[in-house]
């Protein structure tokens, strides 16, 4: 595994917590996600949850982030509401980063066990659609 221990970006993780405090209410939106486009900005967004399988804030933030013209992202990080603090994405949202940024660091852990990961970590022997597809030429 190769964890990286000494780039988390805090304000990128206080961008997130800032969003879960302010923004999320009610059982719709109950977390926030923060990612770092390489060109520095930050996008954040929240999930829109929905019994019938709403999008996590880690998706809706990739959406955020196309409309805003940032299409490469370094670093994402989720916080959940209610001061839950950082939350590891769900196996669907790390495939989906996966597929969209597969040199993405997420961040994970929780206190002083905060740490920066690959994507490619939090998904080991993992399906990479891009390798899958035919080539246009052929």
């Amino acid at each position: 595994m190769n964890t990286r221990t000494h780039d988390v970006d805090d304000e990128l993780i206080q961008a997130a917590a800032h969003v879960a405090r302010t923004r999320c209410r009610g059982d719709n939106h109950t977390m926030a996600a923060a990612a770092r486009a390489r060109d520095g900005r930050i996008v954040t967004a929240v999930n829109a949850y929905h019994f019938t399988g709403g999008p996590c804030a880690e998706l809706v933030l990739i959406g955020a982030a196309a409309a805003q013209g940032a299409y490469e992202l370094d670093t994402i990080v989720a916080v959940g509401d209610r001061e839950r603090g950082v939350v590891p994405p769900c196996g669907r949202c790390r495939q989906v980063l996966l597929d969209y940024f597969p040199a993405l660091g997420v961040i994970v852990g929780e206190g002083d066990r905060l740490r920066t990961v690959a994507i490619t970590d939090l998904l080991p022997e993992s399906y990479v659609w891009a390798d899958h597809q035919l080539d246009a030429e052929e």
